[in-house]
């Protein structure tokens, strides 16, 4: 007799369920959400996802992990990394109104898992901190290649541009708006000119 049939843990399928957990948070996605978007029934379900809703959050977070990663690949391979960062900034004011109000999944994780999940929370606070750290190589980099004026210590700026991220995550929602937004990029980029 067979068990149950396990699904793809495939790519496609994880991005599936990190759209739903993006747009409506972990606490308000249920399961029932994820078996929809999915197309799973829930034997398969759980019986590929073992932990069940927590570890398909899980893989959803990590996958943005390796989407930074791919970035930082990117960076490192850059004559003008401060361009390409600064570029991803800039192209945020491009979204549409849908991404604004959705933000950030892992600035949106710290933020709902404080206090509910410490596993969940620390995974999305090590993210957040390895971009910081991609932007604080990607300044040290620069400032050695005198490419920027602000002679700031790099971790200082690349903390600044992490918290410049969050905050834009929250304003996003607040002013759905690209040309609001890109004023307001280009103000806070200035810093790293």
């Amino acid at each position: 007799m067979k068990g149950r049939p396990v699904l793809h843990t495939d790519k496609h399928l994880i991005e599936k369920a990190q759209e739903i957990f993006w747009k409506k948070g972990y606490t308000a996605t249920s399961v029932g959400d994820l078996l929809q978007v999915t197309g799973a029934g829930s034997g398969s379900f759980y019986n590929t996802f073992k932990g069940g809703k927590k570890e398909v959050f899980r893989k959803a977070i990590l996958q943005r992990r390796q989407a930074f990663e791919e970035f930082k690949k990117v960076l490192d391979e850059s004559g003008s990394p401060l361009d390409l960062i600064k570029n991803f900034f800039r192209s945020i004011a491009q979204a549409d109104e849908e991404t604004h109000l959705k933000g950030c999944i892992i600035a949106n994780s710290v933020v709902e898992m404080a206090h509910l999940d410490n596993d969940l929370e620390m995974e999305a606070v090590n993210i957040l901190k390895e971009v910081e750290q991609m932007f604080t190589e990607a300044i040290r980099k620069a400032q050695d290649f005198k490419s920027i004026n602000n002679p700031t210590d790099p971790e200082i700026l690349g903390r600044y541009l992490i918290t410049f991220w969050c905050g834009l995550n929250t304003l996003r929602r607040m002013y759905p708006d690209r040309k609001t937004l890109l004023h307001q990029i280009e103000m806070q980029l200035a810093v790293i000119s």
